[in-house]
């Protein structure tokens, strides 16, 4: 399928596969020259609109074509995307006759000239989920090959010492022959339309290319005879693993493995041997296991090398290729002809060459190569019960889309006062710009991010900041570059890709559950748990990965189908089993190590997980999904806004395991729908106005990462990202349902940098609200307690939480209570204190004495407060230095400072104090337009007495 080596550039998590549709053409005329005019007609009755969810007979065409050679392919310039066909490849309905029709010249069309073929398919104008026919390749010009046997580009399977025939025409008159072994000219024939030729006794590979010149014209074909090199069992050492095995001693050598069954033989392919594989470089086959392996020696320490594996079957069953050539399943750096040139050279500095003349990844080998230096070897989890994780796109973070990104902006995540770093998927996926499920090397480090060194500076980076690192890994599918879909894959129009067949011994040929895309892992097959283990260590031992967020579990069971969402969601003990084995193995590497799984399932199967081993300190985090629930809440609308579910203690956890949510890369953002579809009825506090639904994502804070247990914050809700999910890259919006598809997974602007919102200060608000609540979280124990969320049933926008911990005393921060006014309105809350005395605001230590537990508190429209038995600090006067921001800074009139102060004292460069200000709140105005240009101290004292001093330019 040709579509595949323009597609996987933009492959993503949400295309499947689906059986592919044969449809009936015509070409007028028959034959032509590329500057000639066709046209080509389609059968509607081949055409299944219905499948294809087509409507008003919208077919398109999508093209490309190759040179003379049957090469170097390019996509005809107006194809459009995948999921979005240009108009000008749209085909002319003929109703009368039902056909399709397209007229054009191959030259213009394809913009280009030199055309010795083109090819096509047709498709609907979204074509994600295959909605589209097979390939069609059309010859182009007078002069013409055909080879008779083999077939072009074939890959041919024979005994030692047999014979290999070569048969060929051509039209156009005469034409002169040529025949290459090797690059090395065997045979030749002059002035002749066919040709004959049989070559004899080949007891090696060879790669053969056939040269016909007619006039100024040439055309080569190109095949190959891969020799049988016969029975070669050996036993292998037992210290030998799937993938490459350095020598830890001698850098010369490298072992690889590979666990091909039901395979014949495998050679090895490689820049160590120019890619022409003797039988030499055969591999042995384990008389146990029955995996293949070598030794390879010779090699240069720390020189860099890349190899497949030619793996053979003999007799394929139906539609399975006999020859397939492949990287390694374990690589752990692969390159590719697909995604590579378009890695700049900035992000990936000497990136390895992908090797000319191969097709596909390529693994890379490198002897001696140097270890990270690791700086923290003794990072100490955060406890699971304090985590609040960033979850992170890499690629929508900022603008060049890497880890040095990251690295750059450590203090945002330090100052938010986040402990735990969650990384949508890093590892090898098809194209560059993805969220990452689309996986295909599932032990590789994406190299669009940058080196894998770049990784682990950024996790080191993390640990010594106290940051835990967790991944979000794609173990339930993988995609059509994947070895282990390639090696027993069912490819019915032989062009390299397709789905798994009947034989193949990781994946279901059709999906066990019904929320499939890419293909379907088979959790109950050794070797897929084999594999998934290995990929569990590798990250942990090679990266000091502390967790894994393990994506869509509910498609570890092999008991449903795709159509069956009941079963999918339903109690399934097998994936229930699978799982724990899968984390019991993690844990017997770290004990430590984090484990959330995405399942928004059934309670009663979650609880399996969430309390598995909860006695030694363990038990699994589960994904709390309540964005519907507290997105009512911002938005200022009473039905459906219960947020009760937030917590471990309506879903029947033992211990505190729920990752409570209200936004993540799946759902659409708040601030989107607060800005949209906002509670707008009192015009002093419309929701829709952006500062006031920024101050409502204030008090969305206050009601969700104080509740006991790990939540998560989605990056940049912190600042109240208000673009839609659905925001293509070119900033338009375009919602699910329309014609032009939802660009849910478009590579997103960056208006957090581009704007400098860290500095707008209602932005900023949110920011330092949330730190501050997230510094509570992880200082104090009252938040490792129980609670209890007002009202537990039913909807209400005057949520309340009471928190404590029985194990405090009253000398500590035991009790707190969170009150909050979602309505549009002023409102009389009552708090429900547990018992009366001094009660303190947390945010700003301000008194309060209660003398009546349900005494009323007059809150405003959008705010919230938290109190406590206990004043507590918001950390130490470094903690308060950091967080207090002076802003703008040059200033002209005016500037504010983000935290509570008793006083502002401003002094001018010879030490004079020529103005001051009195007590005040975070973001209150400060006048300084009567200042003359010039550098000022400002000298701050808060409530604890702590003194700050800045440095303020006035402009």
């Amino acid at each position: 399928m040709k579509k595949f080596t323009q597609l996987l550039l933009l492959l993503t998590a949400s295309i499947g596969f689906a059986q592919q549709q044969n449809v009936t053409y015509s070409v007028s005329p028959t034959t032509f020259n590329e500057d000639e005019s066709i046209t080509i007609t389609i059968n509607g009755s081949s055409v299944n609109e219905a499948t294809w969810g087509v409507t008003g007979n919208a077919l398109y065409l999508w093209g490309w074509s190759y040179d003379l050679n049957d090469e170097n392919s390019m996509d005809c310039p107006t194809n459009g995307s995948w999921g979005s066909s240009n108009e000008a490849n749209k085909f002319t309905y003929n109703s009368g006759t039902d056909t399709y029709t397209m007229t054009f010249v191959p030259t213009t069309f394809y913009n280009r000239t030199g055309i010795g073929s083109i090819g096509f398919l047709v498709k609907a104008k979204d074509a994600n989920g295959d909605k589209k026919s097979q390939d069609i390749i059309l010859q182009v010009g007078n002069f013409q090959v055909s080879l008779t046997t083999p077939a072009n580009n074939s890959n041919t399977i024979i005994a030692s010492g047999s014979n290999f025939s070569i048969a060929a025409t051509n039209t156009g008159g005469t034409a002169n022959y040529e025949l290459f072994a090797n690059g090395i000219s065997i045979n030749t024939a002059a002035d002749v339309s066919s040709y004959n030729y049989t070559d004899n006794n080949i007891t090696a590979n060879r790669n053969y290319e056939l040269v016909v010149i007619q006039g100024a014209n040439s055309i080569s074909k190109t095949f190959s005879a891969i020799v049988n090199p016969g029975s070669l069992e050996e036993a292998m050492p037992e210290d030998y693993e799937d993938g490459i095995t350095y020598n830890q001693t001698d850098a010369t050598k490298a072992v690889l493995v590979l666990d091909a069954p039901n395979k014949d033989f495998v050679y090895v392919a490689g820049s160590f041997n120019n890619w022409q594989p003797t039988s030499a470089y055969a591999m042995k086959k384990d008389t146990n296991s029955g995996k293949f392996w070598m030794e390879l020696t010779g090699l240069t320490d720390g020189e860099v090398y890349t190899y497949q594996y030619w793996v053979v079957d003999e007799t394929p069953i139906a539609n399975s290729p006999a020859l397939v050539k492949t990287a390694d399943p374990y690589s752990t750096l692969v390159l590719s002809p697909y995604d590579d040139p378009y890695i700049p050279a900035s992000k990936y500095p000497n990136l390895p060459t992908y090797p000319a003349g191969q097709e596909r990844e390529v693994t890379v080998l490198q002897t001696g190569q140097a270890e990270y230096d690791w700086q923290v070897t003794d990072f100490v989890k955060p406890k699971k019960e304090d985590l609040i994780i960033y979850e992170i796109l890499v690629r929508d973070f900022d603008s060049d889309m890497s880890y040095q990104d990251l690295i750059d902006r450590i203090d945002y995540f330090v100052n938010l006062n986040v402990n735990a770093i969650e990384l949508m998927p890093v590892m090898e996926f098809e194209g560059n710009e993805s969220w990452g499920y689309n996986t295909s090397f599932h032990l590789a480090n994406d190299k669009f991010y940058g080196p894998a060194n770049k990784l682990k500076e950024f996790i080191d980076l993390c640990h010594e900041n106290g940051i835990a690192v967790i991944l979000d890994v794609a173990l339930n599918h993988a995609f059509g570059r994947n070895p282990m879909v390639r090696m027993w894959m069912d490819d019915p129009d032989g062009d390299g890709w397709g789905g798994p067949s009947t034989e193949n011994p990781y994946f279901n040929t059709e999906a066990k559950h019904s929320y499939n895309v890419g293909n379907d892992f088979n959790h109950q097959q050794a070797r897929t748990k084999n594999y998934v283990k290995r990929v569990v260590k590798h990250w942990v031992e090679e990266f000091h990965i502390d967790g894994f967020r393990w994506d869509l579990t509910k498609g570890f069971t092999q008991n449903c189908t795709a159509n069956d969402e009941a079963c999918t969601n339903a109690y399934q003990q097998d994936r229930v089993d699978v799982l724990k084995e899968y984390v019991d193995y993690s844990w017997s590497l770290d004990p430590t190590h984090y484990a959330i799984f995405e399942h928004l399932g059934t309670d009663a199967e979650e609880q399996q997980w969430a309390n598995y081993k909860i006695d030694e300190g363990k038990g699994i985090m589960m994904w709390g999904i309540l964005n519907a629930q507290y997105n009512q809440l911002t938005m200022g609308y009473a039905d459906n806004s219960n947020i009760n579910r937030v917590g471990s203690n309506s879903r029947g956890f033992t211990g505190k395991r729920l990752v409570g949510y209200a936004e993540s890369h799946d759902e659409e953002r708040l601030m989107f729908k607060n800005l949209e579809y906002g509670n707008s009825s009192n015009a002093s506090h419309n929701v829709k106005d952006l500062n006031i639904a920024l101050k409502r994502m204030e008090a969305l804070g206050a009601v969700l990462l104080p509740v006991p247990g790990p939540k998560m914050i989605w990056h940049f809700g912190d600042l109240g990202y208000e673009l839609s999910i659905f925001t293509c890259n070119n900033g338009t919006v375009n919602l699910p349902g329309g014609t032009d598809g939802d660009c849910k997974l478009d590579t997103k602007p960056q208006p957090q940098w581009e704007e400098d919102w860290i500095n707008d200060i209602t932005r900023q608000k949110v920011y330092y609200t949330w730190s501050r609540l997230n510094y509570l979280k992880k200082q104090e124990d009252v938040f490792e307690g129980d609670y209890q969320i007002t009202p537990s049933s039913g909807n209400s926008l005057t949520p309340k939480i009471h928190i404590w911990n029985d194990a405090l005393t009253s000398a500590d921060l035991k009790d707190v209570v969170v009150i909050s006014n979602f309505n549009v309105t002023a409102q009389n809350i009552d708090p429900d204190f547990p018992y009366t005395g001094t009660w303190y605001n947390l945010m700003n230590n301000e008194e309060i004495e209660v003398t009546d537990v349900n005494g009323v508190i007059n809150l405003p429209a959008g705010e919230f407060r938290i109190y406590g038995n206990k004043q507590v600090e918001l950390g130490n006067s470094e903690f308060e230095t950091q967080k207090i921001v002076l802003y703008p800074n040059p200033a002209t009139t005016q500037f504010t400072l983000t935290a509570d102060v008793n006083s502002v004292e401003i002094y001018n460069i010879t030490g004079q104090l020529v103005k001051t200000f009195g007590a005040s709140q975070a973001y209150d105005v400060y006048d300084i337009s009567t200042l003359a240009k010039g550098l000022y101290l400002v000298k701050v004292s808060d409530s604890y007495n702590n003194k700050n001093t800045f440095k303020m330019i006035k402009d």
